[in-house]
């Protein structure tokens, strides 16, 4: 295991310009993500924790200050660079899912890997190995309008690990989901952490989730605030 954190943000600071008005989203937020652990970033609606999981997980880049993944200073890269690096790094869950409707469970899967130049024979494998493995081995054709919530998320879970990437970040996972479904889908997060040894790092403003993770660390007003 590393020594040093796989994801550091250093003074870092998101503006977002309104008009005439200028939006402080994150005000020099220092954060450290070691490598393995399993961290929840909970925070009222309006906290900046969304702005931070964006920073976190190269979807977007600071105004101010560094961000370092793996050592590597993301804070300067262009979109081009940035979108390799997240592709093959880093796999999302979102609240929304965020499945293609056009596209089957299988070809939904198979997307990230076809964006990093994996041959179609072994996006197909892969694809159908992890839609097996989340309990979706008899629905692969199916498109997400003809899965259940809980199947679904079971798809976005699959497509997050597609790449085989070192960082899962989760974004109010079991925001859209009832409460049993949201309970078999942290039973999965938590697997992923302990068996398949992933750094994971989740969203949320419920304290229950939250209390799921190895360490909670809680934003306000754009700042850790220190408990």
């Amino acid at each position: 295991m590393r020594k040093e954190p796989i994801i550091k943000l250093v003074n870092v600071w998101k503006t977002y310009t309104m008009g005439e008005v200028q939006v402080h989203a994150l005000r020099g937020l220092d954060l450290e993500v070691k490598e393995g652990e399993f961290l929840a970033i909970k925070g009222p609606s309006g906290s900046g924790k969304s702005t931070a999981m964006n920073l976190v997980g190269c979807l977007d880049i600071p105004t101010k200050g560094h961000v370092y993944l793996e050592g590597k200073d993301i804070s300067a890269m262009g979109e081009s660079e940035l979108a390799q690096v997240r592709g093959r790094k880093i796999g999302f869950i979102f609240q929304q899912f965020n499945l293609i409707n056009t596209l089957t469970a299988l070809e939904n899967v198979m997307l990230p890997m076809m964006f990093q130049g994996f041959p179609e024979e072994q996006r197909k494998k892969r694809a159908a190995e992890l839609l097996t493995k989340v309990g979706l081995g008899d629905r692969l054709h199916h498109r997400p309008t003809e899965l259940s919530g809980g199947q679904q998320q079971r798809v976005a879970i699959a497509r997050s690990l597609a790449v085989d990437p070192d960082v899962i970040l989760a974004d109010e996972p079991t925001g859209n989901l009832d409460s049993a479904t949201g309970k078999t889908f942290m039973e999965f997060l938590r697997k992923l952490h302990r068996e398949e040894r992933k750094t994971i790092v989740m969203v949320t403003h419920d304290d229950m989730l939250a209390k799921e993770a190895s360490r909670i660390e809680h934003i306000k007003d754009g700042q850790l605030v220190r408990r």
